[in-house]
């Protein structure tokens, strides 16, 4: 996804199996190993029968008056990288991680009733886990951007370069790991860039890498937009195909049922003008995303972004350029966040 810095184009034991000990590195105490003869065959928890949330990326340093717009269960906190200078976290790498207004600003998304997901990475600087020497000192970055949250929920989002970095995926996963260790109940949730085929290579590698690591997963983040030039057709068309194909995906490389695999998964969508020409998601398409996420029980649907969910001024109310202030189509003030809560 973007990020908040500048314009750019764009488990595992998955956590709704968490009692079951699903992972893979987990050893004698897991009930899925890498063998497909100990695929698990335990039951969806009780959190499979839960409703579909609504869970936007808000930024993290600016508040807007669309933030709350539909009743979020949760705000994905835009974001946490490096400041460039090696292991420091710092929201959008340039905000003390500390910082009072921010932490004010979180404090009031809380008043309104959601919870909030400390989201680390994003398209543009570093991601921790590239700039951090080791896991350890990486676990301690992470774990002091979800205390000053107040938050016992992650966001990986990785993507680009950071994506196929096997020696940054590594240490991630021992990190996440060794942080949840430490932190009962900590929730871990992955946003991977995706295509109407499925999660690349580097993607399912990520989860691989994770699983081996023992990380408890909740959910898979499925970035359901930038899918290239050559897709022009309908945006709500692709994301629903793209959730299907990652959906074998997953079922076949953790040993998930079809419904716990559905309930493993979130679906994020670029509203409105994207950063690939000819991709335009509507208000349209967002409603077709929402239901389909409700009749599979997909745990959260999300989008970039509540500050993006309004009509541009003047000129740019239509604009072929995507913006990261407005959404570049006709549209009421949080008409999208209505659509997406249902």
């Amino acid at each position: 996804m973007r990020s908040l810095l500048k314009p750019a184009t764009g488990l595992l034991c998955l956590a709704v199996l968490a009692t079951a000990g699903c992972s893979a590195g987990s050893g004698d105490t897991s009930d899925a190993a890498p063998g497909a003869s100990r695929r698990t065959t335990a039951s969806p928890s009780e959190e499979a029968t839960a409703a579909t949330a609504y869970a936007p990326y808000v930024s993290a340093t600016e508040a807007s008056d669309l933030d709350s717009t539909g009743s979020p269960t949760t705000y994905n906190l835009a974001f946490v990288i490096s400041d460039g200078s090696g292991c420091a976290p710092k929201w959008n790498g340039t905000e003390a991680i500390g910082d009072a207004a921010v932490t004010s600003r979180i404090g009031r998304l809380k008043e309104d009733g959601g919870t909030v997901r400390v989201s680390f990475g994003g398209a543009s600087g570093e991601e921790l886990a590239a700039t951090c020497d080791s896991a350890a000192e990486l676990a301690e970055a992470y774990g002091q951007a979800l205390d000053a949250a107040g938050s016992t929920q992650a966001d990986f989002d990785i993507e680009g370069d950071e994506l196929t970095d096997s020696g940054s995926v590594d240490r991630r996963s021992e990190a996440i790991a060794a942080l949840q260790a430490e932190r009962t109940g900590l929730q871990v949730s992955f946003t991977l860039p995706v295509m109407p085929s499925g999660l690349d290579d580097d993607g399912v590698a990520l989860l691989e890498s994770a699983n081996q690591h023992d990380v408890q997963v909740s959910t898979v983040n499925l970035m359901t937009m930038n899918y290239g030039e050559s897709y022009d057709g309908d945006m709500g068309d692709y994301a629903l195909t793209s959730a299907k194909a990652a959906h074998t995906q997953l079922t076949d490389v953790f040993g998930l049922s079809g419904a716990d695999a559905w309930r493993g998964m979130a679906l994020t969508s670029m509203i409105g003008v994207n950063d690939v020409d000819g991709e335009t998601f509507t208000l349209s398409d967002a409603a077709q995303v929402r239901t389909f996420a409700e009749e599979h029980r997909i745990a959260w649907v999300s989008m970039w972004s509540a500050f993006r969910d309004q009509r541009c001024e003047g000129d740019d109310s239509a604009s072929d350029d995507p913006s990261t202030e407005c959404s570049g189509v006709a549209q009421s003030p949080g008409a999208f966040a209505e659509a997406f809560a249902g």
